[in-house]
């Protein structure tokens, strides 16, 4: 017997910008039970690297995702976009709402979006290296220089060495354990960055209407009202949900509480 269709299928759109999709595995797969999902390396980033050194910018993001989307036959579209890639979601939806001939996402799920604007992205890089520079952090860098683990397991090393790196992000840094590592191409992070200048976007948002779910970790180092701002931007079809006990990687930290809110608004919504 053949087994049954899924139910829709979601385009993964992973942070960054300048990284790829693997890091958000094995956790992301949760969706994969109920729904066929779709993920791709971003221009840049992952498989998608090349030698190219025009700059990348968030223009490049959009216009390629335009592509992915039509190459895919992903419509009606069901975005689900995490940190970076909660904007670059943002960021299509705002270019196709005047534009018929792009399509516009039926549905939105924004996992710990990235700063809404640049005033909040300064909050942001002030509050991850004020974390970084925290006791604990910098502890856990101290046990790891002197635990002979270079010598003894490179291999071992990176793996922790890549986790104290990016232990700021959590409500418990010590939870930054068994992560999928991901590699930052810098010039493609920095061009993003650059190419959207002092942006703000949430007066735009008022063109897009499709249902939103909007998920913030309370101990996110990217400031909580960035989110609300989006949230109320989109009006009355977006609502925020706010995990306790959570930082940035909501799929590591809390991820029954995570998985349980998708999969309610996946429910209740029709792509």
């Amino acid at each position: 017997m053949a087994s049954p269709a899924p139910a829709s299928r979601l385009l993964v759109l992973h942070g960054g910008p300048g990284a790829h999709h693997d890091y958000l595995l094995p956790q992301m797969l949760h969706l994969a039970a109920r729904h066929e999902v779709v993920l791709y390396d971003q221009r840049g980033g992952g498989r998608s690297r090349s030698d190219d050194r025009t700059p990348i910018t968030w223009r490049t993001h959009v216009d390629d995702l335009v592509l992915v989307i039509r190459e895919t036959g992903l419509e009606p579209l069901s975005m689900v976009g995490y940190s970076w890639g909660g904007l670059l979601a943002l960021l299509y939806a705002i270019d196709a709402a005047p534009h018929p001939g792009r399509p516009a996402p039926r549905r939105l799920v924004l996992i710990d979006p990235a700063p809404a604007s640049r005033q909040y992205r300064i909050r942001f890089e002030e509050e991850f290296r004020r974390r970084q520079q925290g006791a604990e952090v910098s502890g856990m860098r101290e046990a790891l220089a002197t635990s002979g683990l270079r010598e003894s397991d490179p291999a071992a090393y990176r793996q922790r060495l890549f986790e104290t790196g990016v232990a700021g992000y959590f409500a418990d840094p010590a939870m930054a354990r068994d992560l999928t590592p991901f590699r930052i191409t810098g010039r493609v992070q920095e061009s993003v960055w650059e190419s959207l200048g002092e942006y703000d976007i949430r007066e735009a948002l008022a063109a897009v209407r499709c249902p939103a779910l909007v998920i913030h970790g309370r101990e996110d180092p990217i400031p909580l009202e960035s989110s609300r701002d989006v949230t109320s931007a989109l009006g009355a079809n977006a609502r925020l949900v706010v995990l306790d006990r959570c930082g940035h990687v909501p799929y590591v930290e809390q991820p029954e509480m995570l998985f349980e809110a998708i999969d309610q608004f996946l429910a209740e919504t029709s792509p």
